[in-house]
């Protein structure tokens, strides 16, 4: 008898779980659906709750906000290279050359760093790609294991500067900028990063 009332409350908020889960689940697919389809600022929240079939008001709870379910929704590989097949001392053009390409063929990259800038999700989003992508592809070519934190945080903020200027903000001068240009800008001063001896 005693056991009775536990294990029907147990049973009860399993199923509360399994509808959570579930809930969440549809909202994250109908978001990646519409942010795929519509990119970050043509997307609503009313458009992304209609494709989930539930009501707006339920993805403000599980979410907080638009950049906060956009954080969640987008999961981003960079697909770095692996700058172990690349000479050395070109490590630093070859990522510059990459990121070149990622930031103008992926609209999802520019939006995660505009969220990033605002919204603590986003913020931490931006810490995960970081710490789980960049850190491993630099800890490849840095001279010293102890620095590679260090050195890692130099490179993004020259590749994250030049999205920022030439993406976000669009600063005329960044955006009329060639490739070919900013690579040879760029390129040296994230080698240096890389590889140079500690200043």
């Amino acid at each position: 008898m005693t056991g009775s009332p536990s294990t029907s409350t147990d049973s009860g908020t399993g199923k509360a779980t399994r509808r959570s889960d579930a809930t969440r689940t549809a909202i994250l697919a109908a978001a990646r659906e519409r942010f795929a389809a519509d990119g970050y600022e043509r997307a609503t929240i009313r458009a992304i709750a209609k494709a989930a079939r539930i009501d707006p008001s339920m993805v403000m709870r599980y979410f907080g906000s638009k950049e906060g379910l956009f954080a969640a929704a987008v999961a981003l590989d960079l697909r770095l290279p692996d700058l172990t097949r690349v000479p050395r001392d070109e490590a630093g053009l070859t990522l510059v050359t990459h990121f070149l390409s990622l930031w103008e063929e992926n609209e999802e990259l520019t939006a995660v760093l505009r969220v990033g800038a605002t919204n603590q999700a986003g913020a931490e989003r931006m810490q995960g790609i970081f710490r789980d992508q960049l850190l491993p592809v630099a800890r490849q070519v840095c001279p010293d294991p102890e620095q590679v934190p260090a050195r890692a945080a130099l490179c993004a903020s020259q590749l994250l500067g030049l999205a920022l200027t030439r993406y976000v903000l669009r600063l005329p001068p960044a955006v009329a900028l060639h490739r070919e240009e900013l690579v040879a800008w760029l390129g040296p001063t994230v080698q240096r990063y890389l590889t140079a001896p500690s200043p």
